[in-house]
């Protein structure tokens, strides 16, 4: 496995961070964006990283996708049923995006609009669809991708973790290739930064997290940013 990069950020905008990430070894990578009133936010995406790597590290490898998402469920159960505990956490919910290498095939769980890319051999691809109102406006057609980044609605969310009880869990594996490169982000990054300038950040930086968050903060930080690199060697 190549080297590792990882960075978050409040932005310029909001007050505090209810983003959360962690890398799990061996090679596991969990990106959440958290929503609510107060800090109930950041409340759920950190449990939501804490349930995943409670859940994991008693599990044997591999961690499959079948196994990501029976983490993401778990999160889905704590989360609801602390917010039925306490009024102050009610409606928070967060985004959960999880990768799993293990050399030789990619493993992923996602809800949200948290996002996993692909670069390889210079073609940056994302990996997973957004559960957004405005990304099924996009499948059906009714407007472009480019208009979806300025969209006022982009923020909605048709799913999401902590938020209801029946949760649709996209799940999938693929193989994988030696200089592959990773990207696991929040909207922070995406809302800010168009795909093209991602994909030049990656191929060129030192350290791509960090300067994928500075160009965030210069086009505007106006939401958190988390970043999480990885490579395949």
């Amino acid at each position: 496995m190549a080297k590792i990069f990882q960075a978050t950020h409040v932005g310029k905008v909001r007050k505090n961070n209810e983003d959360a990430l962690i890398v799990i070894e061996p090679e596991t990578f969990v990106v959440a964006d958290g929503m609510g009133g107060a800090s109930a936010g950041e409340v759920a995406s950190q449990m939501l990283v804490e349930t995943v790597r409670d859940f994991l590290i008693r599990v044997p490898l591999p961690w499959d996708e079948k196994i990501l998402a029976q983490t993401i469920a778990l999160a889905n159960e704590n989360i609801l049923n602390l917010a039925r505990q306490n009024e102050q956490y009610k409606g928070m919910g967060t985004t959960a995006t999880i990768l799993s290498l293990d050399g030789y095939r990619a493993y992923f769980a996602h809800v949200g609009d948290s996002r996993i890319y692909l670069l390889r051999n210079k073609n940056f691809q994302q990996i997973t669809e957004d559960h957004s109102y405005v990304e099924e406006l996009v499948r059906r057609g009714d407007i472009t991708a480019q208009e979806a980044r300025f969209h006022p609605m982009k923020n909605v969310l048709t799913q999401a973790v902590g938020v209801i009880p029946r949760l649709y869990i996209d799940m999938a594996n693929f193989s994988v290739e030696k200089g592959d490169a990773f990207l696991l982000c929040t909207d922070g990054l995406t809302n800010m930064v168009d795909d093209e300038t991602i994909a030049e950040i990656l191929m060129s930086a030192e350290d791509p997290a960090y300067e994928l968050i500075e160009a965030a903060l210069a086009a505007g930080g106006k939401d958190n940013i988390s970043v999480i690199v990885a490579g395949v060697d």
